[in-house]
C-alpha cells in the first residue's frame, strides 16, 4: 500500500469516526459513507488500493450523493402534491439507494487475511452445515457463484443469500444495483460492475472472481445468517 494511500484512509477513517460510529450510513434522514474497518490497500494482491480508493470515495460517494439528492426532490414534490415527479424519481432511489445498501454490505463482505479474510469457518459453524447440505462445500458454493458471475452481462452483483422461508442457502443474481429484498438475507454480494474490477484486472474479470474469495469475510456472512 502507498504511503498517499494510507494517509488519504487515515484521514478518511479518522473524520468518519468524529462524525460517526463505524456502522452508521445513515444521519437525519440521509445516506453516509459507512467508516471502513481497514485501510484501501489492506486487500491487496486480491484488490488493489488504488481500486479500493476510487471504488469507496468516488462510486460509492456518488451513489450517496443521488440517493440524498432524490430524497431531498421527492419531499418537495411531495410537499406540492407533485404525484407525477414523486412517481418519475422512484428509479433514482431505487438506483442510488440500492447502490448505497450494496456496496455497504460490500466493504463489510472482505477482510485482510491478517484479519480472517478468506478462511472458510469449521465443521461445527452453522453456516458451514447450511452449505454443506445445500452444495456439498465451500468450493461448490464457490464454482456456483463464480458461474453466476460469469452469466452477467453489462452490470450487475451475485449474492449468496438465506432464503428465509425456507432456510437454505441460494445463490442469485440482482441487476444494475437492484438490492437484496423479498424473503432473500444477503449473506456475501460481489461486486460485478467494471468499476470494481477494471483498473487491475482490465478485461479478465474471471481472474477478478476468483481472487476475491481470498479477502470475503465468511464471519460477518455467519453473523448475517444467524441474525
Amino acid at each position: 500500500m502507498s504511503l498517499a494511500l494510507l494517509r488519504t484512509s487515515t484521514v478518511r477513517r479518522a473524520a468518519s469516526t468524529a462524525a460517526a460510529p463505524a456502522s452508521t450510513v445513515f444521519a437525519r434522514g440521509k445516506a453516509t459513507l459507512p467508516d471502513l474497518k481497514y485501510d484501501f490497500g489492506a486487500l491487496e494482491p486480491a484488490i488493489s488500493g488504488q481500486i479500493m480508493e476510487l471504488h469507496y470515495t468516488k462510486h460509492h460517494q456518488t451513489y450517496v450523493n443521488g440517493y440524498n439528492a432524490a430524497i431531498e426532490k421527492i419531499s418537495v414534490a411531495a410537499d406540492k402534491g407533485d404525484i407525477r415527479t414523486q412517481i418519475e424519481l422512484q428509479s433514482q432511489i431505487n438506483f442510488h439507494g440500492g447502490g448505497h445498501i450494496n456496496h455497504s454490505l460490500f466493504w463489510e463482505n472482505l477482510a485482510p487475511k491478517s484479519q480472517g479474510g478468506g478462511e472458510v469457518l469449521d465443521s461445527a459453524s452453522p453456516l458451514t452445515k447450511a452449505i454443506v447440505a445445500k452444495y456439498g462445500s465451500y468450493d461448490k458454493l464457490i464454482g456456483d457463484v463464480n458461474t453466476a458471475l460469469a452469466a452477467i452481462q453489462g452490470s450487475g452483483w451475485s449474492w449468496i443469500v438465506k432464503n428465509s422461508t425456507t432456510g437454505e442457502i441460494e445463490v442469485i443474481n440482482k441487476p444494475n444495483q437492484d438490492p437484496v429484498t423479498g424473503p432473500y438475507i444477503p449473506l456475501v454480494g460481489i461486486d460485478a460492475w467494471e468499476h470494481a474490477y477494471y483498473l487491475q484486472y482490465k478485461n479478465v474479470k474471471v481472474d477478478y472472481f476468483k481472487a476475491i474469495w481470498d479477502v470475503v469475510n465468511w464471519k460477518t456472512a455467519e453473523k448475517r445468517f444467524l441474525a
